[in-house]
Formats: structure tokens, C-alpha cells, sequence
């Protein structure tokens, strides 16, 4: 069995960590590859891309990532490949989906693709999408969850934070729905509790549906405070970015509305902690905060910065969620 991960890809030869749907696919098939699934990722840049590629390779599966091409495009496909199994997987929960008029039209044309033909199927990365689109909609929607490879070595411990100058890494695109106001509010409370420097990393060059106004308000904020420095992080390649997230004490990501949150799994594998929304459904309980009370992030944060085991619960979680969407998986190939 064959399966391919192809997902619209802006710099595909590249590498570059902001095309996140890349490096979910890239860790899924990793996870897949390893537990004996061929899997492959297809980094395209249009619809006539992956058909001209399906010319001329076979696959059993085609998953294409987040709702991006055209419903008669699709059509055509399942039709001139009648043994192979598309689908098209929502890397957003409902919240997000909000941002892109158009991908919810595409997922509404998905449930009716699905519905008149027998190789087609909408699927969701988390289960609270899925479970919505079959109570909303009364169709299927299968829960095709991302995979994080974690590698054999284990992740060195969090570097728990003692004294000097404390590094908290917001990561993500610029969004409203990230909640990256609430995050740095936060970030300076632990700081001033804590009675040390702060460094505070936030990523920079993609701001999105309102970003700028979000990435200007952090900045007045922390203007001209005394031992706060924000430091802009430009888009990396993922290896990069990993190893910048390593050097971090604290990962902050209380985001409104998210489907897996791959900076939080990035923490985990480098051993640094994060608090969290229940958005984030995997992560560990105690590292959830309430995103709308900014001084209970801060509160989560304190507990994780000086928790032995923090790191560890996140890799135990992880691998959790790993192990439960291999067995979706497995049972969605039907093996």
C-alpha cells in the first residue's frame, strides 16, 4: 500500500518552516514510514501538479492537505483514478476556518463530492471538526489526525529556569485568533513575579487577517520597559526553528481556536514546556490556562518553569496521541 500527503506548497524545494502544512505532512509520514506504511509527502503547487504526478506513479491513498483545490478538479481526479482513495483533510477547527470564505465553501462541495462518488472522503485533523461536520451536516468526515515523529534519542530535559535572563518563545503566524496580546501580557507577568530579564521571541514575517495591528499592539506593550526585550524571530527552515525553540525556557501559546498546534509538539520534542488553551486537546491537563484570564497563563507558566517533570508529561502526551492516531490510521487504510 501507497499513500501520499500532498499539500500546496509556495517554496517546495525549500524547506521553509512557515509552510506548516509541509512539516505536518513531512512528521506524519516520518510516524507512518516507521510503523512499515510506504508513505510519501508530494509538495505541489497546483491541482494540475498532482495530476500530472498521478499519471504517472500509483498510490492506494492521495490526502490532500487543507481545502485548497477546486471541487470539479477533484472531481475529475476521482474519476480518472478509480482505485485510488482521495481525500481532503482540514488542518483548521471550525474557528479558524472563519479567516478563508472559500475553504468552507470547498469543505461544503467535499461533504456532496463525497456523496456522489465511492473514492472521495472530507476529513478533519481533529476530532472536534469531525464530530461538528457529522452533527451539523449529518455526512462522515473522517478524523485524520497529524502524527509528530519523535526521534528515538529522547529530548533533553527543560532547561528549568533559576536565574539570569528568562527566554519565552510566542511562536506562529500573526493572528487574531493566536492570542499573542494575552501571551506577551503573560510572559511580562511571569517576568516581574519572577524578578528577572525577560526576552521575549515572536515570530516575525507573516502577519495575517489583522496581524499587523496584533504584532503593533505587543510592541506598545513592552515599549521602553526596563530588562523586557522582544526579539522578532524571522521564518526559518524547520531544523532551524527547532533549534531555536530548544533555547527557550517557556513556550506560550493560548490560542481562541486550533486543530493540533505543531509549535507545541516542537517544544515537547526539545524538552521545553508550553501553556496552552484546551484547544490544544493533547497537551497535558496542567498545562492548560484559562486564554482569556491573562493571569492564570501566567500562573500556568510559573508552575511549568519550575516543574522537574514538565517535559516529560509533554513527551508522555504526545506519544499518547501519536500511538491513538496510529490506530486511525491503520483502520482508515483498512489494515
Amino acid at each position: 500500500m501507497k499513500v501520499i500527503f500532498a499539500y500546496k506548497n509556495f517554496a517546495a524545494s525549500r524547506n521553509i518552516s512557515h509552510i506548516g502544512l509541509g512539516v505536518a505532512a513531512i512528521n506524519t509520514v516520518k510516524v507512518l514510514r516507521r510503523e512499515g506504511v510506504l508513505a510519501e509527502v508530494w509538495p505541489i503547487v497546483s491541482a494540475d501538479d498532482l495530476e500530472s504526478r498521478l499519471a504517472n506513479e500509483s498510490a492506494d491513498h492521495v490526502i490532500v492537505s487543507a481545502p485548497w483545490i477546486p471541487t470539479a478538479k477533484l472531481q475529475q481526479l476521482t474519476t480518472a483514478h478509480l482505485n485510488m482513495v482521495f481525500a481532503v483533510n482540514c488542518h483548521s477547527n471550525v474557528g479558524f476556518l472563519q479567516a478563508d470564505r472559500n475553504g468552507m465553501k470547498l469543505v461544503r462541495e467535499a461533504m456532496d463530492l463525497e456523496m456522489g462518488t465511492h473514492n472521495f472522503h472530507l476529513g478533519g485533523n481533529c476530532r472536534r471538526f469531525t464530530r461538528w461536520v457529522r452533527g451539523a451536516f449529518g455526512v462522515p468526515c473522517a478524523f485524520l489526525p497529524n502524527l509528530y515523529y519523535i526521534e528515538e534519542t529522547a529530548p533533553s530535559p527543560a532547561r528549568r529556569f533559576t536565574d539570569g535572563t528568562l527566554r519565552i518563545g510566542i511562536f506562529g503566524a500573526t493572528r487574531p485568533q493566536k492570542n499573542l496580546l494575552s501571551a506577551a501580557g503573560g510572559a511580562l507577568e511571569i517576568s516581574r513575579t519572577m524578578r528577572a530579564p525577560l526576552e521575549l521571541w515572536l515570530s516575525a514575517g507573516r502577519t495575517e487577517g489583522g496581524g499587523e495591528t496584533v504584532l503593533a499592539a505587543v510592541q506598545e506593550l513592552l515599549a521602553n520597559l526596563p530588562n523586557v526585550k522582544l526579539i522578532l524571530n524571522g521564518w526559518q527552515s524547520w531544523p532551524q526553528f527547532r533549534r531555536v525553540v530548544g533555547q527557550m525556557h517557556l513556550l506560550l501559546q493560548p490560542s481562541y481556536t486550533e486543530s493540533f498546534n505543531m509549535v507545541t509538539a516542537d517544544g515537547v520534542a526539545e524538552g521545553v514546556p508550553s501553556v496552552v488553551s484546551r484547544a490544544i486537546e493533547w497537551a497535558p491537563e496542567h498545562w492548560k490556562a484559562d486564554v482569556d484570564d491573562v493571569v492564570d497563563i501566567a500562573r500556568v507558566g510559573r508552575q511549568l518553569l519550575t516543574d522537574n517533570c514538565a517535559a516529560a508529561d509533554g513527551l508522555e502526551a504526545l506519544k499518547t496521541f501519536n500511538a491513538d492516531g496510529l490506530r486511525v490510521y491503520r483502520e482508515y487504510f483498512g489494515t
